[in-house]
This record gives structure tokens, C-alpha cells and sequence, in this order.
């Protein structure tokens, strides 16, 4: 028999890393909002690597604080580790990471959502996605129960039709073990919607006991720590840290691997799902680079609370018997014992091509959908959608115009507009390689990039706006007064020169210019600088990069201007490709199936070319007159 339950303004199905974000967001912005989870207990787990952050990652975590989120502030209470990495190469690449206690990360979470107002938390599973007219009305359960709404936001991670698998072993659970959402995909199918499969794998955890340490390289933590959110002062964060440990495969290991190689899943033809290139298993890592003789290996503790240790640059699928004889070959794992099994795990996605910038469906108003089950991969890039859809969400409920972020101002842009522009073959993982912009998307700035949309959403408090224009005020003033106070050739300039190999001064300078020399920064200049103000390291870290990288900024800043002509130029939604002269078959026929928004989006529509585009604005500006 079914029932009808009180109406919602938002339903989130999935509670992980993106839909906590999703549910926050929404509720937060005054929505009454319903989170379902397949257990309670699973609310932002970590079912993978116990870390927050990484290369790029880290400026995803940096811009979701700045635009009110969580996933800072929950790492920032719970880390055991914390590290900035890419320090020898430049500000655009630096990436802060941190190693989490795992168990107390997902409770952490869940108490904020459980103290959440507006928020409610429902263990159940989501079967059907009611829709009428092209247009939500609300959710069933597989208890058929039925939950009206005005919002659903599709964050299923990797639990659809979830598929567990080592060895000859499959087992039809969702990631640890969890029940798989086995229903949903039917009545996404069922409402149009393309679904694919992807794979990704996890490596085994051993007991730290087991392990002979001596053999492994130590890996410690950063003195001082920096916080991940803009929220908190790094003096209150510092404590005892634990540390991590570096090893090596080698030529025994890859050999086991490869005398077993037909009795791995993914070469024997028993996983289908297509599996993440840069986030290879170790079998992978063997057969596709063959020429080396030795792989990385990370030992990471799990938590303070227990004796399990994940074997980063490890995750398999081949057989138990065969990862007791893989893990022993390597040095300080001789006699490790396993906790947890290696394992490979397929599950349900969606193609991303048929989502707007806002994470809506196209064809489904008020569906959204964030995370995985858009085909990304990592805990990261799942709350990045995560936070835009629940924001979206209640965008559309008030029917307002979508927060959109561009490539040009934030690495969640850049991650939104390649799924839902270029799509993807395979789970998705950020790279700094694929900002354009990305001097200008440090995750030093993200607060002074973002927070304003934060507070203009409604997710950032006055008081902490406040703070924001009081630090913009700072790093202006301080930038001015560079440029406008100089030094000469007096004897304490010259010795300071001279202590870090710099070139003697012939004449006066302003601190500006001598700031910008490769070997000087703020902190070095210090002593020569008389009438120096008292300001906080972050507007100071601000001044030092944007005068020593002045030249490399305004450019980077010139080209935006140029890609936001084209992210501006929009595409009215009526037109039909097939009356555009001179289009290409292929673009006419990509165009009329992804509706691009803008002539920049379209731009980056594999199989539209420029000269493609050159043809579109010509339409356009004709188009244009004729409805004018």
C-alpha cells in the first residue's frame, strides 16, 4: 500500500560527500530539506582514501568554504595529518591536503546535519523519481512511500546497482560492504535518462601492527598547519600530527601481478564499467608502464582510533590469495596482515551532457544531480557539485536566475563545464592542467574570488563578509604603499641584497619592484622596510603574490576578458542548428542534441571547431536583428 508523506521543498537522495553538501546548502538557504540514506551510519564516509584535499582537490575543498559549505570546516575538526602540497613550484599549483581520522570525519558530519535546522535524515532507499509534465513532484521508496517535493537532487556516489568485486568474487553491495541502491536506475531509465556504467577500485587495508616501518620512508605533517577553512585561525589548529609512510613496489611485485593477470577482473572480461585513468589499479599501473621497474606506495593511517593502514597507489581487483603474495613482496608489508580485502567496485552513472551549467536536467525541471553519479570521481569534485546543486535547487524553487560559475572563476566551474560541455568516458578527477585561469584560481584566493557569491546566496554570515572587505582593504593599502615607498643604496639594503645573492641597487627602487626579484619576498624585505604595518599572514601571503606574479596576473586577466566575451555572447534557446548555412553536419548535429547556453560553451563542444563557431556568431548577430 502506498503512502504520502508530508511535502518537502528538497529531497537529497545520497548522503555522501555531495549530498551532505546539497542538503546543507538547501536547508541552510531555508528549505525544508529531506536527506535519504541507505544508512545512517554512512553519512559522509570515506570509503576510499582517508584524505581530503590533493592536488587541485585542495582548491576545490578552499572554494566550497568560500562558498559557505562544510567540507573545510569537517576536515579542519578531524584531520591527523596536514601537509601543503607542490611547495617548489609555483602559488597556482600549491594544493593543501590532509589526512583524515575517517570514522570521526563521517560522525562529525552527520552531527552537523543531524543539527541542522530545516534538515531532516531519512535511512531508507529512494526506487522512483516521481515526474509529471517534465517536472518534479517528488520521490517513492522502496517501502512505497511517497515523499512530494519541489526539488530532487540526485547524489547516488557509487551505490547504484553497486557491485562489489576480487577475484572470482562479486558481491552486489555498495562500497564497505553497505546495501546497493538496486531500484533508481529503472526509473531513471524509465524518465529518458542515459545511464552508463564506471569503475573504480580501492586498495586493501593491513594492520599497522604487521608492518615493519624501518623499511619505509617517514612522511610527516606540516609545521605550522594551515587550515583548510577561511573560518579558522591556524594557530588554534596546531597539534600532535601522525605520520605517513613511503615504499615501493618492485620487479617480484609486478611479476606476481602479471602471472595473475588473467585472473583479474578487469582483463578477464567479468567488469564492464569503464575505470579512471588517473587513479589507475596496480595491475593497470603494470601492464600500461611497463618500463617501470617500481611504484609508489603509500601507508596511511585510517584514524587515531584504529590499527588499519590504506595502501595508497595499491587498489586492486585480482584474487585474496594473490594480494597476500602482491602486498608481501613489498618492502615493510613482508608480513602485513590484510583487514580488508582489495576490491574494484562497478556501479550506475549518468551522462553529464544532458545536465545544464546548474546541474539541472535539461529535459526534467527541478531534477539535479551532483557527485558521482555525474561520472566524477573523488570526495572533492562530488561536494564541489554537490554545493551548486543544492543551491540551484532552491534557485529554482524561488525562480531565480542560477548561480553559474565560469572557468574563469572558480575550479568548480572548470569541473561543471567539462562534464556537462565535454562530458566524459570515464570517472572524472580534477587536474590543475585544466584551469586555464588557474594563476588567477589559487587556493590562496578562493575567499577573495568567492565569498561575495557566498554571502549574496545567503551561505555566508554578515559578520564574515565583514572580515572579507576589512582583508581586501588590507592587501590594497598594503600593494599601495609598496609602490609609493622606496630605498636607496644605503648599507643595510645593499647587505640584505647581498645576503640572498640579489644584485646591488645603483639607484633608489620602490619595495614594489624589489619585491618582484625571483630570490626576495615580503617576509625577506621585512628588515629594510621601516614603516611596515602589523597585518595577518593571509593578506600578507595575498601582497607577496600579487606583486611578485604582477606581470603573469594581468595577463592571465586580459585573456579572461576576451573568453567572457564569448561566455556572455548567449545563445537564444529556440534556435534549430539545421538553419545555421555553412555549420558542419557534426556540429549541427552536437548542437541541436547539447544546447549550449553560450557561444563560449559551445566553443568546447568536442566536434565544434572554431571555424564552426566563426559561422554561429555570424548567425547570431543576423538572428539577433531579425527578432529585434
Amino acid at each position: 500500500m502506498t503512502y504520502t508523506y508530508e511535502d518537502y521543498d528538497v529531497v537529497v537522495i545520497g548522503a555522501g560527500h555531495a549530498g551532505c553538501e546539497a542538503a546543507l546548502a538547501s536547508a541552510r538557504m531555508g528549505m525544508r530539506t529531506l536527506v535519504f540514506t541507505v544508512s545512517v551510519d554512512s553519512i559522509a564516509m570515506m570509503p576510499c582514501n582517508p584524505n581530503i584535499g590533493g592536488s587541485s582537490k585542495g582548491h576545490l575543498v578552499r572554494e566550497i568554504d568560500a562558498l559557505g559549505g562544510e567540507m573545510g570546516k569537517n576536515i579542519d575538526k578531524t584531520f591527523i595529518q596536514s601537509k601543503m602540497l607542490n611547495m617548489s613550484k609555483g602559488p597556482a599549483v600549491h594544493s593543501l591536503r590532509a589526512q583524515a581520522d575517517k570514522k570521526e570525519y563521517s560522525q562529525a558530519m552527520r552531527k552537523v546535519l543531524e543539527n541542522t535546522e530545516n534538515l531532516i535524515i531519512k535511512q531508507g532507499e529512494v526506487a522512483e523519481v516521481l515526474v509529471e509534465d517534465h517536472q518534479v513532484t517528488g520521490v517513492r521508496t522502496t517501502s512505497d512511500a511517497i515523499y512530494p517535493c519541489k526539488a530532487v537532487i540526485l547524489c547516488s556516489g557509487t551505490y547504484l546497482q553497486a557491485r562489489c568485486i576480487y577475484g572470482d568474487v562479486s558481491q552486489n553491495t555498495g562500497p564497505n560492504g553497505l546495501s546497493a541502491a538496486n531500484h533508481l536506475t529503472k526509473s531513471l531509465v524509465d524518465l529518458g535518462i542515459e545511464v552508463r556504467r564506471f569503475k573504480t577500485g580501492t586498495p586493501a587495508r593491513v594492520d599497522k601492527r604487521t608492518i615493519d616501518f624501518s623499511k619505509m620512508q617517514e612522511q610527516k605533517g606540516d609545521d605550522p598547519i594551515v587550515p583548510f577553512s577561511f573560518t579558522n585561525r591556524a594557530e588554534d589548529l596546531q597539534k600532535e600530527q601522525v605520520s605517513c609512510w613511503l615504499t615501493y613496489t618492485n620487479e617480484n611485485t609486478h611479476k606476481i601481478i602479471m602471472d595473475n593477470i588473467d585472473r583479474s577482473p578487469l582483463y578477464s572480461g567479468s567488469i564492464h564499467g569503464t575505470g579512471p585513468r588517473y587513479c589507475p589499479s596496480i595491475e593497470d599501473k603494470v601492464v600500461r608502464f611497463s618500463d617501470k621497474n617500481r611504484h609508489q606506495v603509500f601507508l596511511e593511517p585510517e584514524g587515531n582510533y584504529t590499527n588499519e593502514m590504506y595502501i595508497g597507489g595499491m587498489s586492486s581487483s585480482l584474487p585474496e590469495d594473490v594480494q597476500y603474495q602482491m602486498y608481501h613482496t613489498v618492502p615493510g608489508l613482508e608480513h602485513a596482515t590484510i583487514v580488508r580485502n582489495a576490491y574494484a567496485i562497478e556501479y550506475d552513472c549518468i551522462n553529464p551532457l544532458q545536465l545544464k551549467a546548474s546541474l539541472e536536467f535539461k529535459n526534467i525541471a527541478g531534477f539535479f544531480s551532483a557527485g558521482q553519479a555525474n561520472g566524477s570521481s573523488g570526495y572533492e569534485e562530488a561536494g564541489a557539485q554537490g554545493i551548486i546543486a543544492g543551491i540551484n535547487a532552491v534557485k529554482k524553487i524561488r525562480g531565480e536566475d542560477p548561480v553559474i560559475l565560469d572557468r574563469s572563476q572558480a575550479y568548480i566551474g572548470v569541473l561543471i563545464d567539462d562534464l556537462i560541455t565535454k562530458g566524459t568516458n570515464e570517472p572524472y578527477r580534477m587536474m590543475t592542467s585544466r584551469a586555464e585561469y588557474r594563476l588567477l584560481l589559487r587556493q590562496d584566493n578562493a575567499d577573495l574570488r568567492l565569498t561575495k557569491i557566498g554571502y549574496e546566496i545567503g551561505l555566508i554570515s554578515e559578520e564574515r563578509y565583514q572580515q572579507l572587505v576589512k582583508k581586501e582593504m588590507q592587501i590594497e593599502d598594503e600593494i599601495h604603499r609598496l609602490r609609493n615607498t622606496s630605498v636607496g643604496t644605503q648599507e643595510e639594503v645593499q647587505k640584505l641584497l647581498e645576503a640572498h645573492h640579489s644584485t646591488l641597487l645603483q639607484s633608489g627602487i620602490t619595495l614594489a619592484e624589489l619585491l618582484k626579484r625571483p630570490e626576495l619576498s615580503y617576509e625577506i624585505i621585512a628588515p629594510i622596510d621601516v614603516d611596515r604595518p602589523v597585518l595577518p599572514e593571509d593578506v600578507k601571503e595575498q601582497v607577496n603574490i600579487n606583486l611578485k606574479y604582477e606581470g603573469y596576473i594581468q595577463r592571465q586577466e586580459r585573456q579572461v576578458v576576451q573568453f567572457q566575451k564569448l561566455e556572455n555572447k548567449l545563445i537564444p534557446e529556440g534556435i534549430d542548428y539545421n538553419d545555421v548555412y555553412s555549420l558542419r553536419l557534426e556540429a549541427v548535429q552536437k548542437l541541436n542534441e547539447l544546447r549550449p547556453a553560450s557561444v563560449g560553451q559551445a566553443s568546447r563542444i568536442s566536434g565544434v571547431s572554431p571555424a564552426d563557431i566563426s559561422v554561429l556568431l555570424i548567425y547570431l548577430e543576423h538572428y539577433g536583428k531579425e527578432k529585434g
